[in-house]
């Protein structure tokens, strides 16, 4: 791929460092990619989330294999227990639902169908993110950082190097679990805050001698508000995990650094993260009400039909991931055009070591 100077955050940084080192490990890694370079027609500029979308399918397609080996090997398995619930206590899941119904009983929320299962799928959440959390720590950290390093690869026109990986993760690894650290605080954080605000309100306009009916309006705004809230900072969460791989920034000040990239820019995150949601909101009902639900006779549709639903939820999780690393270079690249500035690759720096 042909990347302008000035405009890419990778391309500039590698050929001036190539130049001053002489490196014939670089040269030779160069040359060994030109054969299936990307398409020199693509440029990295400021995006919406359709060119976003298909930025992305053309950076798949270039590494088709290196991606699909990674959806396999990291990806598949996480999506197979946060689908089947295979971690998630039952038990845990039924006080914790009670507790929650109560709230709302008490704040003056009516017990209606959608309020049940609203706790209920709050509860199973909650509680699968503890118990899964281990396994996100190193399945999910670990794709997204080998999914951004190779589209970093891709706009480098660069093959992936397992050995230059495995230093970049062993280097940043620390980096990267605080930022996620941070991200899971601001998610809770985000999350605690709609629990108080909404039994807030509700308690306020019971108070007031509206009925149960009635209040559910006004929760249904505060809902509807904190989504549109909690879209953004998810926005700002997945981009700030794509910055601390690569920048030296982490924790707080990656999501700062986010919240300062993707200004002007909110709207198209706002679009991919609607799409990705759907797309996951989807596989989860058809593996809710096919495989859990539904089978065949003796169940053996479950036999083809979870496992495909496990590759179709990867597959989503792995475009999702794509996007944002994407959507990172495109606002970076409508940064460094407006102040006209270039950013030195880190992920080169640390590679170095190695060579």
């Amino acid at each position: 791929m042909e990347v302008t100077s000035g405009l890419s955050p990778r391309l500039s940084s590698m050929v001036t460092h190539t130049e001053k080192t002489g490196d014939q490990d670089i040269e030779m890694l160069e040359l060994e990619s030109t054969h299936s370079s990307f398409p020199s027609d693509c440029h990295i500029h400021s995006m919406n989330a359709l060119e976003i979308l298909r930025e992305t399918v053309r950076i798949l397609r270039y590494n088709s294999g290196g991606f699909m080996s990674i959806a396999a090997l990291l990806i598949c398995p996480l999506s197979a227990v946060i689908l089947s619930n295979v971690l998630v206590n039952e038990s845990i899941v039924k006080r914790l639902t009670i507790r929650l119904l109560l709230v709302a009983k008490t704040s003056g929320l009516p017990l209606r169908p959608f309020v049940k299962q609203s706790c209920q799928k709050f509860a199973e959440v909650a509680v699968s993110a503890v118990l899964s959390f281990p396994m996100y720590i190193m399945l999910s950290l670990l794709s997204k950082v080998a999914i951004v390093y190779s589209v970093d690869c891709t706009y480098s026109r660069k093959h992936f190097n397992l050995s230059k990986f495995y230093v970049i993760v062993s280097k940043i690894w620390k980096r990267i679990v605080a930022t996620y650290v941070w991200v899971c605080g601001v998610n809770a954080g985000c999350l605690m805050l709609f629990i108080v605000l909404l039994v807030a309100v509700s308690s306020a306009f019971s108070v007031m001698g509206f009925p149960p009916d009635l209040i559910l309006y006004p929760a249904m705004v505060v809902g509807l508000i904190f989504s549109i809230i909690f879209a953004n900072a998810i926005i700002i969460c997945n981009i700030a995990i794509v910055i601390s791989v690569l920048e030296d920034v982490s924790g707080p000040q990656a999501l700062l650094r986010s919240s300062s990239l993707i200004k002007g820019q909110t709207q198209v995150g706002l679009l991919i993260f609607l799409g990705s949601t759907i797309g996951l909101a989807f596989v989860e009902g058809l593996f809710e009400h096919r495989v859990k639900t539904l089978s065949y006779g003796d169940g053996s549709s479950r036999v083809w039909e979870g496992p495909l639903l496990v590759l179709m939820y990867s597959f989503v999780v792995l475009i999702d991931s794509m996007m944002s690393t994407v959507f990172y270079f495109s606002c970076k690249s409508y940064r460094m055009e407006a102040a006209k500035e270039e950013n030195q690759s880190v992920l080169e720096a640390l590679a170095t070591d190695i060579l």
